[in-house]
């Protein structure tokens, strides 16, 4: 398969991105995933504006959205967990009911690229991304190949130029 990589960015800029893990298990300690995310975004000279592990509960993260929405100093609010179709699994119904404007091409670019790594299983993922008061919003599977598929082949790619458009390039 060719590997198709997008044209550069003629000026680079730094993110501030908020990460959030959403589950009922989790802490600081053992989220692989959220420290993943962050480790990833930091190597890209990105920043990390908030970090945040919200239970599996819908209010929790419509309420979360709506306050950060409202912090100047960030950009992109990554999410991990709660995308499958467990009944505690709330992430993407609780994003989605929010969500402006939908980027439906994360969702399913990301559940090709994961039935290339897992298989069919792949169609389980409610990976999503979109926009919400002029923050863009991606939320991804909580396992941490999940993540690094998510952040290295799609999120970061696309990051500052996304972050350019809805901003009208800062």
């Amino acid at each position: 398969m060719i590997q198709l990589q997008p044209h550069p960015d003629a000026e680079n800029i730094t993110v501030n991105c908020a990460v959030i893990t959403v589950s009922d298990t989790r802490t600081p300690e053992t989220d692989k995933s959220g420290k993943l995310i962050q480790e990833i975004l930091l190597t890209a000279n990105h920043l990390i504006a908030d970090y945040q592990i919200i239970k599996d509960e819908p209010e929790q993260i419509q309420a979360y959205i709506e306050s950060i929405s409202k912090n100047t100093n960030v950009d992109v609010i990554i999410f991990n967990g709660g995308t499958g179709i467990a009944p505690r699994d709330t992430t993407y119904d609780a994003i989605a009911k929010l969500l402006e404007k939908t980027l439906p091409g994360f969702g399913e670019l990301f559940r090709l690229l994961s039935y290339q790594e897992i298989g069919s299983r792949a169609i389980a993922s409610r990976a999503v991304a979109g926009i919400y008061q002029n923050k863009i919003i991606f939320s991804l599977p909580g396992s941490s190949n999940a993540v690094r598929l998510g952040m290295e082949k799609l999120i970061l790619p696309e990051l500052v130029h996304l972050v350019k458009q809805l901003t009208g390039d800062r």
